[in-house]
């Protein structure tokens, strides 16, 4: 049995080391030179070579394919870093550019206000059932900011001085029902008083004064009168919102909002020189 066993195995061996050779042999040699025996043999392993070569192929191809599928993961994962850092670069360079255009305008404004102006950050707010006030800090040292003192915007004006502490400022908005201020109508010369209504729901104001003959429109912009010698003159204030004409009384009732939007304020300029009233809401 051991001997069978034996002569099979080396059967075997020989065999598959004889099939390799003759299906070499047939494959290499002269066309014209081929027996019937080569012949046979080549026809037996065409078939073989076609489809060990179909399957070679295809395994090259899937594993390419695989290959090229990570080089492209790879690269999309590049790229969308790349993307995000170069977005992010982009809003970088526009905030920046927004900041340096508010910061021109502010330093042309100051140019415009007659007096020492002090610029100031905004960080805090505090709005209660009796005030709105705005906290601000100021960008340098002055001892001169005293309580009343006009504090304005790009857009116009927020307030005056309510309260200073060191570098720390409380300013009371035009929209503090405290607050009043003269105005003009900038398109018809009108005259009016703009007093803040103290809705904590929102940033309003009324006009009052305005006299029924007087012509005044939605829409109409009201710009300090510099009557009181407080604010200058000509500093946007607020503008129409609503206008009721009374068909009795001497005045209109006129509605308006601050020119100034004071949900997103961030820098003001508070004016430290000029005649200042005696007391909040007496300009007029």
């Amino acid at each position: 049995m051991d001997s069978l066993r034996r002569y099979r195995d080396t059967a075997i061996v020989v065999l598959l080391l004889a099939v390799p050779f003759f299906f070499l042999r047939a494959n290499v040699c002269d066309p014209k030179a081929l027996g019937a025996f080569d012949k046979a043999i080549i026809r037996i392993s065409t078939p073989i070579q076609y489809a060990a070569s179909a399957l070679a192929n295809g395994i090259s191809a899937l594993v390419s394919d695989y290959v090229y599928l990570v080089d492209v993961k790879a690269d999309n994962r590049r790229l969308a870093y790349e993307n995000a850092r170069l977005r992010n670069k982009v809003r970088s360079l526009e905030q920046n550019e927004a900041e340096n255009q508010r910061m021109r305008k502010l330093l042309g404004l100051r140019e415009t206000i007659p007096g020492d102006i002090v610029s100031a950050h905004v960080i805090a707010k505090d709005f209660t059932e009796f005030f709105r006030v705005t906290r601000v800090t100021l960008d340098r040292p002055a001892r001169n900011i005293r309580p009343n003192m006009p504090v304005i915007a790009l857009d116009g004006v927020v307030g005056t001085v309510y309260r200073v502490a060191g570098d720390t400022v409380d300013v009371l908005l035009t929209v503090d029902s405290g607050s009043g201020i003269d105005v003009v109508v900038e398109r018809t010369g009108a005259r009016g008083f703009v007093r803040g209504t103290g809705n904590p729901a929102q940033y309003a104001c009324r006009v009052e004064y305005v006299q029924r003959a007087d012509e005044v429109d939605v829409g109409d912009l009201l710009l300090t009168s510099g009557v009181g010698k407080r604010f200058p003159k000509g500093i946007p204030v607020a503008r129409v919102t609503k206008v009721v004409k009374r068909d009795f009384g001497i005045y209109q009732s006129v509605e308006a909002a601050p020119a100034v939007d004071l949900s997103r304020l961030e820098d003001v300029l508070i004016v430290t020189e000029g005649e200042q009233p005696p007391g909040k809401g007496e300009e007029r």
